[in-house]
């Protein structure tokens, strides 16, 4: 039996959402003063989800599959209400308390694409939208040893609710394919958008 095609889900309803019924965010009002002393208000949302004791959100997990053909990155597509697409991205998730960044990689990845990997390296925190949201993460480096028996024929650990699909696409040519994903009508993550674009400029100056 074919899975469900995520091309099925859909909006179907969209308005304010009333702070009684918020389970995962909420928005905050924040009083501030400027460089010349003006006191001001930013609006923002936060997150509800954060473990105490814990500095990041979650983590994005950066993963090379070196294939014969040379390494590609893997990715994955999952739908996302807020902006009504599917979405390109890469594997990802929340940390859970008592959490490193690292554990929560390798768990993650293996939930989400049912690969095992070991961390290799962590980023700096990083923040998705300061503008808009407090959210944050670390980009984790994991490695997949392709000869492992258990990375054969990877099988996700998916929830009820979770719907992804994971394919990979060549370092090389991981620019020019996003381009090409996106007038297909995909949505594409910054972090993506941002691996693709740092190929780039390696390429162009030859770092």
């Amino acid at each position: 039996m074919a899975p469900p095609s995520q091309a099925n889900s859909k909006n179907i309803s969209f308005g304010p959402l009333d702070p009684k019924e918020a389970r995962w965010i909420r928005l905050v009002k924040t009083t501030y003063s400027d460089p010349l002393g003006v006191e001001r208000t930013w609006e923002s949302g936060e997150r509800q989800t954060r473990p105490a004791n814990a500095e990041i959100d979650g983590v994005g997990i950066v993963t090379i599959l070196n294939k014969p053909t040379g390494p590609e990155l893997l990715l994955q597509k999952q739908y996302r209400p807020p902006i009504d697409k599917i979405v390109i991205e890469v594997p990802a998730g929340l940390i859970d308390a008592g959490e490193t960044p690292e554990q929560c990689a390798v768990r993650e990845l293996k939930e989400e694409t049912g690969y095992v990997g070991v961390a290799e390296q962590t980023s700096p925190v990083m923040y998705n939208d300061p503008g808009f949201c407090n959210t944050n993460l670390n980009m984790v480096h994991v490695q997949v040893d392709m000869s492992l028996p258990e990375n054969q024929n990877p099988k996700p650990e998916l929830e009820e609710n979770e719907f992804i699909e994971c394919f990979s696409v060549p370092l090389s040519s991981l620019f020019e394919a996003m381009k090409q994903l996106e007038q297909k009508g995909y949505a594409i993550d910054a972090r993506v958008g941002t691996l693709a674009e740092g190929i780039e400029l390696a390429k162009k100056w030859k770092f």
